[in-house]
């Protein structure tokens, strides 16, 4: 979720040497925003869980983006998954191309798809991956609803595999607002959700709430932190903290300094 003013919405172009921070976290939604065309953006973060049985999972999160084009961003997601009842390690990884297809249209806002695969780079022996390769897409709204800033998400995800280690197929929605307040600082709030799945990984309807202030530290550099609070389903109680730190153009020319 945007902790700070992003760049589709400054109507100016971006500093020489960095541009503003758009965070994708700590949400489980996105936004239809991508990063400037050159630049590259890193994103990193923790999560503690503590789930409805008695074991903790600590799952750490890390996302590079690049700017392909005005509309088009390119990521590369990955995770390191630590169950304390496995071995845990290297997760799955994932490649996302994010297009952004409308702006300001009055039904939809800004509109983006996230077409996605996930690799079965991690291991379900050892509590890491599901062993099935996966394809998502993503339907992004995102739009200003009162002064805030707000996200809506449906994806559809297929998986390879019999479904013995994951639901062959599973839907997922999210709502999130976020809102500014003084000093750099800022807050953000989501409801998100799956309906429920069928098969022998089957698992009945989760929904869960997460919240938390975002502080950003300096224009390229967003902190984040706060928990998500399970009220159906499997869904663990869960704390988590992050940052998103925008590297700079990697090609292209330099933006002329801009008075602010």
């Amino acid at each position: 979720m945007i902790a700070a003013a992003p760049a589709r919405a400054q109507h100016m172009p971006p500093p020489p040497k960095l541009s503003t921070a758009q965070p994708e976290r700590p949400t489980v939604s996105t936004h239809a925003g991508t990063v400037t065309a050159g630049w590259f953006e890193l994103e990193s973060g923790v999560e503690l869980d503590h789930g409805t049985q008695p074991e903790h999972n600590t799952l750490g999160v890390f996302a590079a983006k690049l700017g392909l084009a005005e509309n088009m961003q390119l990521s590369l997601l990955a995770n390191v998954v630590g169950p304390s009842d496995a071995a845990g390690g290297f997760g799955d990884v994932t490649m996302a191309l994010k297009i952004r297809l409308l702006d300001g249209d009055p039904v939809l806002g800004d509109f983006a798809v996230l077409p996605a695969i996930k690799f079965p780079t991690g291991s379900d022996a050892r509590g890491s991956g599901t062993n099935t390769t996966d394809g998502t897409l993503t339907l992004i709204s995102s739009r200003d609803v009162f002064g805030l800033d707000m996200d809506a998400n449906v994806a559809y995800t297929y998986r390879g595999g019999s479904g013995v280690h994951a639901p062959r197929d599973g839907w997922l929605y999210a709502v999130s607002v976020a809102g500014d307040l003084p000093h750099g600082m800022g807050w953000t709030a989501e409801i998100f959700g799956l309906p429920g799945t069928s098969g022998a990984q089957g698992a009945p309807p989760t929904m869960a709430l997460l919240g938390g202030p975002t502080f950003t530290l300096r224009e390229w550099l967003v902190f984040d932190c706060g928990g998500i609070l399970p009220f159906m389903g499997q869904q663990p109680r869960a704390f988590y903290a992050g940052l998103t730190y925008n590297m700079g153009r990697l090609w292209g020319e330099r933006e002329k300094e801009v008075v602010r």
